[in-house]
């Protein structure tokens, strides 16, 4: 049974994690581009994308993986009408919320030069953010189309997609930086190219697909209602950045989600040592990838030792996370998330950066104790789930959110 369901779990996981790396990559290769523009160029460009994360991305991200609560739990209790009803309303939540995302985005230069930024990168970054504006309207929907995919474990159409847009994602980068000349500008217009491409290829996907015939029947007024139950699950989201364990609750089948966790803590723990190693054997080239300066390519590996344990521990948190939000545990999710960095984290990177005066390493020995914080927490609360009660409550919250045929009614086809 342990072999069937880590068969399982690699089928789902290895399309799943190579979607969303390929994904990231969109982002990695622009600041590819823009650092063998210049440092200053490289140094805006990274303060931009790190101020576009916290901002926006990681608030969008984590807003579009309730629906790996709603979609999963509906998906494994048979309610597959629902799936496209969650999809819309998270659509429009989060169109909503980029306006005054974009908003801050538009003065993040002079955001930055206020918390005492170097003006120089301030205006560079500020530029840079700016030309990001479209990416962020096309990331919102393309994570909903995403999670509305794979929690029907069609992860594969996702990979293939993601795959395709960050290779031709570099002949864009080429196009706009190079050819046109429009610089670092060009490399940030063209993540929302790449985003928008993607979402283009999901979206015809799921109107043409066979297999989400009954997860998407067109577009439905009932995605206007709900709004309110549909934020109490994406704001604890937003706070906290488990298919197979929502899949397995929502069918009432408690002893495979209990079997389906233990597999995933495994599993993310190889996958964590890989990767950690890795970055530990390709240390002394990462470094020229993003620069041409010699002191950039002289401090980088002597910093991604920190990378690699930091990338280990964070696989751990990341699975426990998809646990906790698979069981709709949203809010402890987030209390555990902000006691972990905020409590945690923040003061031993500040106390190790300046104080023991160790900088750059200490940020990093600060990050790998809020991460240690925050897996020992997750594993605590996992360890005391009721998985029988669980998979009730699953079912009860899937029962809810399924309304009479007659208050759904359908606009279009």
């Amino acid at each position: 049974m342990m072999l069937s369901e880590v068969k399982k779990q690699l089928r789902l996981a290895g399309p799943l994690v190579a979607g969303f790396l390929l994904q990231y990559a969109v982002q990695m290769i622009s600041v590819m581009f823009v650092g063998h523009l210049g440092e200053l160029e490289l140094a805006g460009a990274a303060v931009a994308t790190s101020f576009a994360a916290v901002t926006g991305f990681s608030l969008l991200f984590g807003m579009a993986s309730s629906l790996d609560t709603l979609c999963g739990q509906a998906f494994g209790a048979g309610q597959h009408n629902l799936l496209g009803v969650h999809k819309q309303r998270a659509t429009l939540v989060l169109a909503l919320v980029s306006l005054p995302v974009a908003a801050v985005w538009a003065c993040a230069g002079k955001i930055l030069a206020l918390c005492g930024q170097d003006p120089e990168i301030a205006a560079s970054a500020g530029r840079y953010i700016r030309w990001l504006i479209p990416a962020l309207f096309a990331f919102g929907p393309l994570q909903c189309h995403v999670r509305f995919l794979q929690t029907q474990n069609a992860v594969v159409p996702v990979m293939l997609s993601s795959g395709a847009t960050a290779l031709a994602h570099q002949a864009v980068c080429w196009l706009l930086v190079h050819r046109l000349g429009l610089g670092s500008r060009g490399a940030a217009l063209a993540n929302g190219v790449a985003y928008l491409a993607n979402l283009a290829f999901l979206a015809v996907y799921v109107r043409v697909s066979p297999s989400c015939k009954t997860t998407w029947q067109g577009f439905s007024s009932e995605a206007l209602r709900g709004i309110a139950g549909f934020l109490k699950l994406a704001m604890p989201s937003a706070l906290m950045m488990c298919i197979r364990v929502s899949n397995e609750l929502g069918a009432g089948r408690a002893q495979s989600a209990r079997l389906a966790t233990r597999v995933v803590k495994v599993l993310a723990l190889c996958l964590g040592m890989l990767q950690g190693l890795v970055v530990v054997l390709l240390r002394n080239i990462l470094g020229h990838a993003y620069s041409n300066s010699k002191e950039v390519t002289k401090y980088t590996p002597r910093m991604l030792p920190f990378v690699a344990a930091s990338i280990m521990l964070d696989c751990q948190q990341s699975a426990l996370s998809g646990v906790v939000r698979g069981c709709g545990w949203q809010k402890r999710g987030a209390f555990i998330n902000l006691a972990a960095y905020y409590l945690v984290g923040i003061p031993a990177a500040v106390t190790f950066a300046f104080v023991c005066h160790l900088r750059g390493m200490g940020l990093w020995f600060g990050l790998l104790c809020g991460l240690a914080v925050q897996v020992i927490l997750l594993l605590s609360v996992i360890l005391c789930i009721n998985w029988d009660k669980e998979a009730l409550m699953a079912k009860d919250r899937v029962s809810s959110s399924t309304p009479a045929p007659e208050e759904m009614p359908t606009l279009n086809k």
